[in-house]
């Protein structure tokens, strides 16, 4: 991998860090950020690593740690930020608020909080490529508790039965809500259900953002090809609970500090140091700058206006 592109794999990592970050900071105050928030802290690299690979062309579904996804697609952070806050200028004029913010001009088609919602979603824009014979790939982010879902079996069945090119990834952080892998499922590993719709599964180090990259490059080729679809399974995790309101009481202390020494930002911080790629000065004026463009995106949103009353009845079909 050229250094300009480890260079770019950290600074988005940076950013969704930093963007993270901030919103943990701002819910603490109900007079800054009501509500709970469901942030991505500690799997940055798999939003990170999948975006790089990616064409503006290619789809995106988010479920609802979709902060990441949508940054590394391309969503600008103010757009984003305005709409956390239920401002006019968001993405989806504040009507989607944090959990089910679209971002069409980048392609970023949906995010959905029913879990398992958005993998038949994925399916049905894999399919309309084929059907137009667009050459784009739709790429699906779900959760480990996802994958026991009738629709994740039901998606990837019709996937592989019309050779459609979408990736699903899930992302498996090993916890759903407050339940442990092992508590609601006996498969080890999601990429192991691949083989039951003849279609390749991979495990890969979510925590590794070059690994995420170099697989999901490889997936996109697969899928172009008209191989027909991907299932990667990339094992990382969150370092905060469910959402901001959640006290991780279920989480092993000890767990979370063995996961916090394996962040992907500091291995690849690491790597670029030692190889010269990067120097020390260099790290820390890239985080000042990924700093002001957050802060820039909190303001903007804060200066931003509420959407009148009357505009709810606004984008509405029926």
């Amino acid at each position: 991998m050229e250094k300009s592109d480890k260079l770019n794999l950290l600074r988005m990592m940076l950013l969704i860090r930093c963007f993270e970050e901030k919103l943990v900071d701002l819910s603490k105050d109900p007079e800054k950020l009501g509500g709970m928030m469901i942030v991505c802290t500690g799997q940055e690299a798999v939003a990170a690593g999948v975006g790089a690979v990616l064409m503006p062309e290619d789809v995106i579904i988010s479920n609802h740690r979709s902060h990441g996804h949508l940054l590394a697609k391309g969503a600008e952070p103010d757009l984003i930020m305005a709409e956390i806050f239920g401002r006019r200028t968001g993405y989806n004029k504040g009507k989607s608020g944090t959990l089910h913010i679209a971002a069409p001009e980048v392609n970023a088609l949906c995010t959905t909080t029913v879990v398992g919602g958005g993998i038949p979603i994925a399916v049905g824009t894999a399919f309309a490529a084929q059907y137009m014979q667009k050459d784009f790939v739709t790429v699906c982010f779900f959760g480990n508790g996802a994958a026991d879902e009738g629709s994740f079996h039901e998606a990837l069945n019709l996937a592989s039965l019309w050779s459609l090119p979408v990736i699903f990834i899930c992302e498996n952080n090993i916890y759903s809500g407050a339940q442990r892998l092992e508590e609601h499922t006996r498969v080890k590993n999601i990429a192991d259900r691949a083989i039951a719709y003849a279609m390749p599964g991979e495990i890969v180090d979510g925590n590794d953002v070059q690994a995420v990259y170099e697989a999901a490059k490889k997936a996109r080729e697969t899928c172009l090809s008209g191989s027909g679809p991907v299932l990667l399974e990339c094992k990382t995790y969150r370092w905060g609970g469910h959402g901001t309101s959640d006290e991780q009481l279920y989480q092993p202390k000890d767990e979370i500090a063995r996961w916090r020494e394996r962040c992907p930002i500091t291995a690849l911080k690491t790597d670029l140091l030692q190889t010269g790629a990067l120097t020390g000065q260099d790290y820390q004026q890239l985080e000042k700058k990924i700093e002001h463009i957050v802060q820039r995106a909190v303001q903007f949103a804060e200066e931003s206006p509420w959407p009148e009353p009357a505009e709810a009845l606004e984008d509405v079909f029926v």
